[in-house]
């Protein structure tokens, strides 16, 4: 136990665990979620912490579960990690010299009921092994101060799980590959994550420093197709409800030198409580392939920060924005693009548009499909954000789910300008052109001469 060394993302999720009632393991099959969960339980159970540990410790003894799906897995999975295979107990993360006594339970071959475990304080802890196929009244009970659960559980047991941390202010972790797709539990922990009273960290096959770069290829091609994004990269199996059911090594490349003469912009998606979201798009006029090669994703900031960490991509970089962008602010009476032109970033005069003047979701997102089904959009391989959202992104009865989706919204709204995207050498040579808002009930920008209203029609030096 106190040889673990976890991974980057192991970590992660552990450190959560100071002020994250409940978290959310979420990786693919044999990369050490389970692993990780037991580690964790066993330095619980112990009192015993090594150095780096920066996750919630008990300074006493404590109560928990470790919990899966049937009194067969049950065994096989969280047991086996916290006390060493069959005829070996001792072996596992919790120290044999630690355990006081183990108690088998009925019904099922070698599954422990209960274990006591000596804590470094001096008293004993007591970890129980429970399971989903009990019912939930099974899990109604005593206080709790940890519940681990290996494997998605049911809503019911989840919440009756819950109800068990109330008086001790206690933690729930889970550590599963999500199998089941979006329930009613995956989406609870993904989407109310907010790093503070809860987290979903995600670990991927190329998280799991064990398994051999030259396997990986094998490992993914092994798995049905279907199955791929969830078995190695702890996505939740969306089926037809992806909006993009494109597969991701189909648009992931590793960073290249960019040629000059290529053309760049940038995209921009408004926000607060939910992130603000910027992209830095480079085209390849010659093939037409829109490369991804920058993201950038922060919630809760203004436009002074959001504009200093965008300023480095280009000070000529053009930015698009979206129709929102037009909202008021209420303190300064200016729009949200005007606060953002007013830090210097070079804003689009209007707000973004397809070539017909439109600027709907659902005709952005058949280009952008369009674009990744024939090759001509490629993300770069380390903006790992943009790629969480691709693999999450989906529709339910009919609908795009408007969640999580910010870096997507970016690219959305700058390839839907893409024909204003330029070069350094365009943006030293081109005309200089009125930086004022566009006012769509005048048709002129503000302050200027009423004629063309949008900044992709051609500027005549002599009129």
């Amino acid at each position: 136990m106190l040889l673990y060394r976890p991974y980057p993302k192991q970590k992660t999720f552990h450190d959560f665990g100071l002020t994250c009632t409940e978290r959310l393991l979420r990786a693919g099959n044999q990369q050490g979620k389970t692993h990780a969960g037991g580690m964790e339980l066993a330095m619980h159970l112990t009192g015993r912490y090594p150095p780096w540990w920066a996750g919630r410790r008990f300074d006493h003894p404590v109560d928990a579960w470790a919990s899966c799906d049937t009194g067969e897995t049950t065994r096989d999975n969280p047991q086996r990690v916290l006390m060493g295979p069959l005829g070996a107990w001792g072996t596992g993360a919790i120290p044999q010299e630690a355990i006081v006594e183990a108690k088998r339970g009925r019904g099922v071959a070698d599954l422990l009921d209960i274990v006591l475990v000596r804590h470094a304080s001096g008293g004993t802890s007591r970890l129980g092994f429970k399971r989903y196929d009990q019912g939930r009244e099974a899990w109604q009970g005593p206080a709790k101060h940890a519940i681990w659960c290996d494997e998605e559980p049911p809503k019911d047991i989840y919440g009756e799980a819950l109800a068990r941390l109330t008086a001790t202010r206690g933690i729930i972790y889970t550590t599963f590959t999500p199998l089941k797709g979006m329930s009613d539990v995956v989406e609870r922990l993904m989407h109310e994550s907010d790093g503070v009273t809860s987290a979903d960290v995600n670990m991927t096959i190329d998280d799991a420093e064990h398994i051999p770069l030259s396997e990986r290829a094998r490992i993914i091609a092994a798995f049905p197709t279907h199955e791929r994004e969830a078995r190695t990269r702890g996505v939740p199996i969306l089926g037809s409800g992806r909006v993009f059911p494109v597969a991701e090594e189909s648009l992931r490349v590793e960073p290249f030198a960019l040629p000059a003469h290529w053309a760049f912009l940038g995209g921009m998606d408004f926000g607060w409580d939910h992130p603000f979201a910027a992209v830095k798009l480079a085209w390849d006029r010659d093939a037409d392939c829109v490369y991804v090669i920058n993201a950038y994703r922060v919630r809760e900031q203004t436009p002074v920060v959001h504009a200093a960490a965008l300023k480095p991509w280009g000070h000529w970089l053009k930015w698009a924005w979206p129709h929102d962008g037009l909202q008021h602010d209420k303190g300064s009476g200016d729009t949200l693009a005007a606060q953002y032109r007013a830090q210097g970033l070079k804003m689009l005069r209007a707000h973004a548009t397809h070539g017909d003047g439109g600027f709907g979701l659902e005709a952005g997102i058949m280009a952008m499909l369009d674009r990744m089904k024939t090759g001509r959009l490629k993300v770069f391989a380390h903006l790992a954000d943009w790629f969480e959202e691709f693999r999450l992104y989906h529709r339910k009865d009919g609908l795009i789910v408007k969640e999580r989706d910010d870096l997507i919204s970016a690219t959305r709204v700058g390839l839907m300008m893409l024909r204003q995207a330029s070069s350094s050498d365009d943006a030293l040579t081109a005309p200089h052109a009125a930086d004022s808002d566009y006012d769509p009930l005048s048709g002129a920008p503000a302050g200027g001469r009423v004629g063309s209203t949008r900044e992709d029609v051609a500027w005549d030096p002599l009129r």
